[in-house]
């Protein structure tokens, strides 16, 4: 388990650095962005630097090994970061965000893939747990922290600690994770790829996992809005937020144990899965307060079954010298979830009200678990 835990801490990183900039880039700072225009490029920024980049240094991780992808992700990481924090214009901003973007990209799914490789497959779904709680740990603390750190030294700061933070976590990965060496790997045209990529086992786990992260993302943005609808003080509503985020936390490891030990298969666990998440979002519909904690309870849980089986479903099904642009590739739906989600939401409220955009993304996520169910009625995992 030990040399896993370099590799959470680099999932802490990437969530705690995506979540704390963002949510503290609209800040009080001196050197807040307070243009809306400015910051929607600064988070598309991001966002676009790791849907392109994800399967592209996923694959790499396959060609010339993980750790060497992950130290080199994490340095680059770093480098972006205190660019901005040693800077004296505000301009330089662009160019630290993009960095950290690109940064990511390599060492996320190389993490993941590593993760993948150093684990017996009978333990898939306990490490997997373990990589998620990180995650949602620094989803959960980004903000927060971000936030302490912003009020104290502005965004340069923030910045800082997350340079010294993607340090620390490369020079720990350099003596306690393992080289994996890249495996011999047959030749692959783009059909075969796209053969792969059309297949089953990878289709239905990675649309899990998209659709949980659309719903995830919508948890986070819109239940304040419901809770500020409602009359709800910023307090209740930083508070379901933070139900949400603690809930998939707590979720993630208790599944992936349960997947181990035979208690819970891959298929009912992402069925379950998808409708508890449904149900959370057909309860933000409710107004008031009693709506929001359950909407922010259920998406958490629900969140928390999908990812870590969806994640050791994508490991069971892919060739070992595949690891790293499966896992790429995978990312790049959540990643599409994560934009889309939101979107579809925003898109349905725009003409009609924030209810009905909660219940169109729940119809969604229903349809997709009855799509699923029929497709593996005859073979389940």
């Amino acid at each position: 388990m030990k040399p896993l835990w370099p590799l959470y801490a680099a999932g802490f990183t990437t969530a705690f650095g995506a979540h704390g900039i963002a949510a503290n880039l609209g800040g009080f700072s001196e050197d807040a962005v307070t243009s809306l225009l400015v910051l929607g490029a600064l988070l598309a920024l991001y966002d676009g630097a790791e849907v392109v980049l994800k399967p592209v240094f996923g694959s790499l991780a396959d060609r010339i090994g993980g750790k060497p992808v992950l130290l080199g992700g994490l340095i680059a990481f770093a480098a972006a970061s205190a660019l901005y924090a040693v800077a004296d214009s505000p301009g330089w901003l662009w160019a630290a965000r993009l960095g950290q973007g690109a940064a990511a990209s390599a060492f996320s799914p190389s993490a993941s893939a590593m993760v993948a490789r150093l684990t017996p497959a009978a333990g898939h779904g306990r490490a997997f747990g373990g990589y998620g709680f990180s995650k949602s740990i620094g989803y959960t603390l980004g903000p927060l922290l971000g936030g302490v750190l912003v009020q104290v030294g502005g965004l340069r700061l923030l910045f800082a600690v997350m340079a010294g933070c993607a340090v620390a976590v490369a020079l720990w990965a350099v003596f306690a994770v393992p080289a994996v060496p890249p495996l011999p790997r047959a030749r692959q045209t783009l059909a075969d790829l796209a053969r792969r990529l059309a297949d089953r086992s990878f289709l239905a786990p990675t649309a899990a996992l998209a659709a949980a992260t659309a719903a995830l993302s919508v948890g986070v943005g819109f239940l304040p809005v419901s809770g500020a609808a409602a009359g709800l003080g910023t307090v209740a509503t930083g508070a379901a937020v933070s139900v949400l985020a603690a809930t998939a936390a707590l979720v993630q490891p208790w599944a992936g144990r349960a997947l181990d030990s035979g208690r819970l298969t891959t298929r009912a666990g992402l069925l379950t899965g998808l409708l508890v998440t449904a149900a959370g979002l057909a309860a933000a519909t409710v107004p008031g307060l009693t709506g929001v904690l359950a909407a922010a309870a259920l998406v958490g849980a629900g969140t928390g079954l999908i990812t870590p089986l969806g994640f050791a479903a994508l490991a069971a099904s892919t060739p070992p010298e595949r690891m790293g642009q499966t896992m790429g590739s995978a990312e790049l739906g959540r990643e599409l979830g994560d934009a889309g989600g939101p979107l579809l939401v925003a898109g349905v409220a725009t003409v009609s009200t924030l209810a009905y955009g909660y219940a169109a993304l729940a119809v969604l996520l229903v349809l997709g678990a009855v799509l699923y169910r029929g497709r593996t009625a005859e073979a389940p995992s």
